[in-house]
């Protein structure tokens, strides 16, 4: 036990847990980090204790949750690769949904009484305006979107048969750059983020990007997307936390800056703001992918007092940019 407010990061050795883990750990919280380290880094979890499991493992949440008396968690452990989840669906019930189902169910058996999930645009599909509002139709045009829609509707029928139970789902937009500090960044494998494999063509640690289609309705034809210093997104979280151990209503809640960009617009931001040419040869879009994503967040700033403060593109690429030249895993 410790006098610090304990909270279960589901996923905390990965890249926005990890991010989660440091801004809770600054906000006076105990950040306790659950991961089965499938894609996430032992390296990453810098901020307080570890339990290497799986969240089905009922018996490792429940020690979590008993030794360090967690009244709180964030689940980020979910796969997330668009065009993985068009080929492997099942893969995505399997863990987006079901694993996330006994995950919560294990927390409120337990006594937690909070849960921060991280959600996704992905449930919104092909917007029909922009920037979108929550209550936009979530019609998800792949199985990654659909899964975390899936679990929103689960957090939301949990929450009405266990009314202690309090949840706020963060949809967020495109996470982005690394930690100002350079202590944490974004390492996958594979990476199919546009920034950091920008960033690895600039810096020589990865090949060519590749611009996927360029017959999008857009102004340059490259999709448009809203993205976020993945500081500022875990700031969110743990804005979230302090909300529902206050007792805020249940809620969902877009996460992003409101404005977009195009992959052109990224690739000559980043010439800019790297002063180097970006390496790049064009493909067929991928699959699932919608033309623009761009989040309306006034309902979240209202409710949270929140404001992005690092997520001007250049400070995105330099610290991605960084990230990739001195301390990817």
């Amino acid at each position: 036990m410790t006098d610090a407010p304990a909270v279960l990061v589901a996923g905390g050795a990965g890249y926005i847990g990890s991010h989660a883990c440091k801004a809770l750990k600054a906000a006076g919280y105990l950040p306790v980090t659950l991961d089965n380290l499938a894609t996430g880094y032992r390296q990453a979890v810098k901020w307080g204790p570890f339990f290497e499991a799986d969240i089905r493992d009922r018996t490792a949440v429940r020690e979590a949750v008993a030794e360090y008396g967690v009244k709180a968690a964030i689940h980020f452990a979910a796969f997330s690769l668009v065009g993985e989840s068009v080929k492997k669906p099942a893969k995505y019930y399997d863990n987006n949904v079901a694993a996330a189902v006994t995950f919560a169910e294990t927390l409120i058996e337990s006594g937690v009484g909070a849960l921060v999930f991280s959600s996704t645009a992905a449930t919104y599909g092909v917007p029909s305006v922009s920037p979108i509002p929550e209550d936009h139709a979530t019609l998800p045009i792949n199985p990654y979107g659909a899964s975390k829609l899936a679990f929103e509707g689960a957090l939301r029928w949990l929450g009405e048969a266990h009314p202690a139970f309090r949840w706020t789902a963060l949809r967020y937009f495109n996470a982005a750059g690394a930690d100002p500090d350079g202590e944490i960044g974004e390492s996958h494998e594979p990476e199919t983020h546009l920034i950091p494999n920008l960033c690895k063509a600039v810096v020589g640690t990865g090949p060519a990007l590749t611009v996927f289609g360029q017959d999008y309705p857009t102004p340059d034809g490259t999709p448009i997307r809203d993205y976020i210093h993945v500081t500022d997104l875990a700031e969110a979280h743990v804005i979230a936390i302090r909300r529902l151990l206050d007792r805020a209503e249940s809620g969902i809640f877009n996460v992003g800056t409101g404005e977009g960009a195009t992959v052109m617009q990224i690739i000559a931001a980043a010439e800019s703001a790297l002063g180097q040419k970006v390496p790049y040869t064009v493909g067929p879009p991928r699959a699932g992918d919608p033309p623009s994503l761009v989040a309306d967040s006034s309902r979240l700033k209202a409710a949270f007092g929140w404001t992005p403060k690092h997520s001007d593109l250049e400070t995105i690429i330099r610290t991605a940019a960084r990230w990739q030249r001195e301390r990817p895993y």
